[in-house]
């Protein structure tokens, strides 16, 4: 591809983004592509009670504004406090182990506690403010997942106990 010539000495722009600043200059977070080696990801984040979240992309992180994401371990024979996210919905991919999601499910006409048992490769996908938690059955084996988030912070609201999800109402920890 032929570089422009420019007939004065100013820096060389971006033909396609011409409004970007100078190459040489420091681009804002927004500004630039960023690249999160697995060794540094964020501990001091959003945390739950018998697992450990890790941030990679995250307002504080990379100056995301519409999205969070990141990994949670869960290790062997542990299972979360029961908590939800807020108004964030939640995409989990597990890439180790095979924790158990666990939530309350009233369909029939009486709440039933839901365990999804999981496995490497799959995906779960948790509504804003359904209160769950992870489980890690395995005696030896640490559960880790990669999250998602619509929100560009982890929420977490930690909840003394599951409940079902009134539809028409917001959740009861939000009150």
């Amino acid at each position: 591809m032929a570089t422009p010539s420019h007939a004065d000495d100013s820096p060389e722009r971006d033909a396609f983004h011409p409004d970007l600043p100078d190459h040489d200059a420091p681009l804002p977070l927004r500004a630039r592509l960023h690249h999160i080696r697995a060794g540094e990801l964020d501990g001091e984040t959003a945390q739950t009670g018998g697992m450990r979240r890790f941030a990679a992309i995250s307002g504080s992180t990379v100056g995301s504004e519409r999205i969070w994401m990141g990994q949670t371990h869960v290790a062997p024979d542990t299972a979360s406090s029961n908590h939800h996210h807020g108004a964030s919905e939640t995409a989990i991919h597990v890439v180790k182990g095979h924790p158990e999601f666990v939530f309350l499910d009233d369909s029939s006409g009486t709440p039933e506690e839901i365990r999804l048992r999981t496995s490497p490769g799959d995906y779960i996908f948790v509504p804003p403010y359904v209160p769950h938690r992870e489980e890690n059955p395995s005696p030896d084996e640490e559960a880790v997942v990669v999250i998602a988030r619509s929100t560009q912070e982890a929420i977490v609201v930690n909840l003394p106990e599951l409940y079902v999800l009134d539809q028409g109402s917001p959740s009861p920890a939000e009150n």
